[in-house]
């Protein structure tokens, strides 16, 4: 981005409760707090949102207290590069490099996809999300997504993930389906659930072991394609993957932005990895500079809004299974910003 000293940084915290809690292995959410940055110059205001990293205690409080001591340089005039520099990956990098991009797309008076070398965005048919429950209950929830096309389910650590993958499959048996451990399974716990994703075809198994085992992946012959989340913070982390996953799940949150997100993107698909984008969860401020990574990924999981009583408005939309996020939402030359 373009320099320039006449940026004024508005940072805050913000909060937005769930519609109901969701559960992942180890961790209930029932809210999303999130830093919100604001960046104003001649007029023009670009947005930035993000919730960090909670496994790193990546925290909207911690985050706050970055962006605060970076102040003077970033009102001082901060390009994105610099950016990648003078913050770690994580969310506080994440919320400030979103209102850049944000803000030169208002005053270059060109949307974002085309600043960063894209075609025109279509819309990304997008996973949507059922957190670990009962059986039964995830059943319930997945029939719900009466458009959905493609679900992603949220195992965790007990004996009952076999009938929950079951029970879903039956409610929706046209569905794509993907599993997401966030860290929960063993070897052993693994290869004793394979029987059942295979015989419910799921497609896709998202980090199924803790982070610092990778090498349990070394020789475990899953017929099921395996995704690393948790596992690949930044492009740093990618040659540890190679030859063990197939899919690479792209965060802002993790990685630090939109600019290393494009930047992971490139050097995984160098490596030979499929792309997906995932989110923590978040507004349709969150979702737009990752719905600009979406149009590079096999697999896009951009359904955080639709768990949160409240969204921005204007807002990204659902319809046929599918998210689609106009300029005016994020990332748009048009307006004075939020």
């Amino acid at each position: 981005m373009h320099k320039t000293t006449c940026v004024t940084m508005t940072a805050s915290i913000e909060r937005v409760e769930m519609t109901a809690p969701f559960r992942i292995t180890g961790y209930t959410f029932t809210h999303n707090e999130m830093l919100v940055v604001r960046l104003e110059c001649e007029g023009k205001v670009g947005v930035g949102e993000a919730l960090g990293v909670y496994y790193h205690q990546d925290t909207p409080a911690t985050m706050l207290k970055q962006v605060e001591a970076l102040r003077p340089i970033i009102e001082g005039g901060v390009s994105r590069q610099q950016l990648l520099t003078l913050l770690p990956p994580g969310g506080a990098r994440n919320a400030v490099d979103s209102a850049l991009w944000d803000l030169q797309a208002k005053l270059q008076g060109k949307p974002v996809w085309e600043l960063a070398g894209l075609q025109p965005p279509k819309p990304l048919l997008t996973t949507l999300t059922v957190s670990a429950e009962d059986p039964e209950v995830m059943a319930t929830r997945a029939r719900a997504y009466t458009e959905a096309r493609a679900i992603k389910l949220k195992l965790t650590d007990d004996d009952r993930n076999a009938e929950r993958v079951r029970a879903v499959r039956a409610a929706c048996p046209d569905a794509w389906i993907m599993v997401d451990a966030n860290q929960g399974f063993t070897p052993d716990t693994f290869r004793a659930l394979l029987p059942a994703l295979v015989e419910s075809r799921v497609a896709v198994v998202e980090q199924p072991f803790p982070v610092g085992q990778e090498a349990w992946l070394d020789g475990l012959d899953s017929p099921i394609p395996l995704a690393a989340d948790e596992s690949v913070q930044d492009h740093r982390d990618l040659p540890k993957l190679v030859g063990r996953v197939k899919i690479i799940n792209i965060k802002l949150d993790k990685c630090g932005g939109l600019t290393e997100g494009l930047i992971l993107a490139d050097k995984a698909r160098e490596l030979g990895f499929e792309l997906m984008v995932g989110n923590m969860g978040g507004t349709s401020w969150s979702m737009g500079p990752a719905f600009v990574v979406g149009a590079l990924c096999n697999v896009v999981d951009l359904d955080g809004p639709l768990f949160l009583k409240s969204d921005r408005s204007p807002a990204v939309s659902y319809q046929d299974g599918r998210i689609s996020c106009p300029d005016a939402v994020w990332g748009g030359p048009a307006g004075v910003g939020p």
